[in-house]
């Protein structure tokens, strides 16, 4: 019998391991278990929409609500926690912050501005937080009393960043937390009773009717980011939450939605009792990058990353490891490097402004962008061997490489191995297009002729950039060595 079983799982391999070589990245699904709501789709989108989502490269998240007027601190205590978590924390009174929409009033607010700033840095889309976990809405809402409305601000705040970002090429997402504390109805978990259950369902109504009033009042959004889905009761709500979302998908043709909207039947969020995953891209990647194209599968993700440890909405005061503009340019080349793109956040404070730090690190990610952009938009995995010196990209249409170089070895060679069968038919520097590597500054392996050495004439200050057009044509005089016998 076991025999049997190895002689089947070898035939099986056989079989599979063809097909999987089609699809770099891609892991095998775990299992075959019939799903009503699992993955509704096998791969990835290829649509125009899904295509531009996937070439942006940058892109700016922003977290703006109630929690910026405390900014981590209530009668002189300093909240240790996500700055827009506060009403959760002990000595954050309930009702004091419930109420303050009463003196939100942003005199600083210019969407025009930040879009500004966002264009300048080189980001190419923006999500915004339409209403983070306390409920308050920055939009006029007709299903609740707590938006921006009844605040002393009173003007639609989402109209107007959506208008000054779309006004400038920058394409907005929407932001959305199931999760609403204001909402009479809303549950973390699985109500029992019956009064708990029509409370559940009104609040569900309310969800819906919210999202639906959005993709109505912004009409030209490109997709909606939601968050807050890991409460077990709405995990519960499978059938419900499919429901709708092919509900939004209908009213929005080419709606993009990631995979933490909600679960399968059994529980599981982000990728179904399958493995396949449910959503347009994978969301996992908060805080954290992947370290190998295996590790993302073979789907489209981001990466949202805090330029503080753990500070999303604004906090006053920065404690720990502030990320530097290097850090955080390394990220997204990383991130561009592993097919995906990186969105840095921003929490500007209770008046609306963009906190000096934020600002000063956006101008010196645009200034580098300025310069080297070519390498992160429209651009993916290269499918080449990593290098310690940096990442490497390619351009999806021209073919063109580019070497993201961080980290110069003390040689001041860069070693890089092309495909079988390759060779460099142009070499230069990004910020100097028309000045070739020479033939005395590349030195091509006689005992590997797929592996280059590229001798630097400088040592940057700054992350460099190196294009690379390779030729399929091997040259006549790269002879190889035979290789040493052990």
């Amino acid at each position: 019998m076991k025999k049997l079983t190895y002689l089947t799982l070898f035939l099986c391999l056989g079989l599979y391991q063809p097909l999987m070589a089609q699809f770099p990245g891609a892991v095998e699904k775990r299992s075959s278990i019939t799903l009503e709501h699992g993955a509704h789709r096998l791969g990835k989108r290829t649509d125009a929409q899904m295509e531009t989502w996937r070439n942006y490269g940058l892109g700016q998240f922003i977290h703006w609500g109630l929690y910026a007027i405390p900014g981590g601190h209530w009668n002189g205590k300093y909240y240790a926690g996500a700055a827009e978590w506060i009403r959760s924390w002990k000595d954050m009174p309930k009702d004091a912050y419930d109420n303050l929409y009463k003196e939100f009033n942003p005199q600083n607010f210019n969407a025009k501005a930040w879009a500004k700033q966002a264009k300048d840095m080189g980001a190419r889309y923006v999500i915004i937080t339409t209403k983070h976990h306390d409920g308050f809405c920055i939009w006029p809402s007709q299903y609740t009393d707590y938006t921006i409305a009844n605040s002393p601000y009173k003007k639609d705040a989402l109209k107007e960043i959506v208008e000054a970002y779309e006004s400038i090429g920058i394409d907005v997402y929407l932001y959305f937390s199931i999760i609403d504390w204001n909402h009479k109805g809303y549950r973390s978990a699985i109500p029992e009773t019956g009064e708990e259950k029509r409370a559940y369902e009104d609040f569900k109504k309310f969800t819906a009717n919210q999202l639906k009033e959005l993709l109505r009042n912004y009409p030209s959004t490109k997709g909606l980011w939601f968050d807050g889905t890991w409460d077990k009761a709405w995990i519960e709500q499978t059938a419900f939450a499919d429901s709708l979302e092919a509900e939004l998908r209908e009213m929005r043709p080419g709606l993009i939605i990631g995979s933490r909207f909600r679960a399968d039947e059994f529980g599981r969020r982000h990728f179904d009792s399958n493995g396949d995953l449910m959503g347009d891209y994978e969301q996992g990647w908060e805080r954290k990058l992947p370290n190998t194209i295996e590790d993302v599968h073979g789907n489209d993700w981001d990466c949202v990353m805090t330029i503080p440890e753990n500070q999303w909405g604004y906090h006053s005061e920065w404690r720990g490891h502030v990320k530097t503009s290097v850090e955080l340019i390394e990220m997204m080349a990383k991130s561009v490097a592993l097919d995906g793109n990186f969105v840095l956040n921003f929490g500007p404070d209770g008046q609306g402004a963009i906190r000096p730090e934020e600002t000063k690190l956006a101008k010196e990610i645009g200034e580098w962008m300025k310069v080297n952009h070519e390498a992160i938009y429209d651009c993916g995995y290269a499918g080449l061997e990593k290098q310690d010196w940096g990442y490497i990209t390619k351009h999806r249409k021209t073919g063109k490489y580019y070497l993201i170089v961080f980290n110069i070895p003390v040689s001041g060679a860069l070693r890089i191995k092309l495909a079988p069968g390759s060779d460099i038919a142009s070499l230069y520097d990004l910020a100097e297009p028309n000045r070739n590597y020479s033939p005395e500054e590349i030195h091509r392996s006689k005992a590997d002729g797929n592996e280059f050495f590229i001798h630097l004439k400088h040592k940057p200050s700054q992350p460099m950039v190196i294009v690379l057009e390779s030729t399929d044509k091997e040259q006549a005089s790269s002879v190889l060595y035979e290789k040493a016998k052990t």
